[in-house]
């Protein structure tokens, strides 16, 4: 299957994606704000979602679904909006110190939210972001050498893409991860709550109207 992509091209790929995709963002900022929550091993979950939206956004992208939305833009209306407002909703609750995703001022009544709430919380994002289906539109097809096979050259970049992206969102959230530590040392939980649910209302708002 190597032999099907062009080396140089491959070269400048990982260069050029590798450095978009560590510029902070929906999913970036998402990851930080998880990892202060409820920390690096449960965040997997959260970023597994998100790959999975990624890679649903980059195969849809290059084989042109995204016409269709184009087309019919009150179908990805609905995705982008509804998208904010579960956002906002979740950020609303953690600064409330309520729902499954904040952490509970007593740590005797510890809640944990489900892998696939956390999961589907990621996918919901990755999918709905409008900038990330014009980023893959715009980023992908000059990557791909029109004198070799298209599906292997595909299937090697959105492979790349996916570990791109895990250690990018495993980098974030590894910095939301050592705020948490430092934070719960004195006993801020509370602010804890506060600034991840600041953060998710902000992941929204730039959802919703970015």
């Amino acid at each position: 299957m190597l032999e099907s992509i062009n080396v140089a091209i491959l070269t400048g790929f990982i260069a050029t994606f590798a450095f978009v995709s560590l510029t902070p963002g929906l999913c970036m900022t998402l990851a930080l704000t998880m990892g202060m929550q409820i920390g690096f091993k449960k965040t997997l979950w959260l970023m597994f979602g998100e790959l999975i939206g990624v890679a649903i956004v980059a195969i849809a992208s290059v084989m042109s679904v995204a016409v269709i939305l184009l087309n019919y833009p009150q179908i990805f209306m609905v995705i982008k909006y509804g998208g904010g407002l579960y956002l906002a909703y979740i950020g609303i609750n953690m600064w409330l110190s309520k729902g499954k995703l904040a952490l509970n001022l007593n740590p005797l009544e510890q809640r944990s939210p489900s892998r696939m709430a956390l999961m589907f919380q990621g996918l919901i994002t990755a999918v709905s972001n409008p900038k990330g289906w014009a980023f893959f539109i715009a980023l992908l097809p000059p990557f791909i050498d029109q004198s070799k096979p298209l599906y292997p050259q595909l299937i090697i970049l959105i492979g790349l893409i996916v570990l791109i992206e895990f250690a990018s969102l495993c980098l974030y959230c590894e910095g939301g991860k050592t705020l948490r530590r430092l934070l719960q040392n004195t006993g801020n939980v509370k602010l804890i709550n506060r600034i991840s649910g600041s953060l998710m209302i902000g992941v929204a708002i730039w959802l919703a109207f970015g």
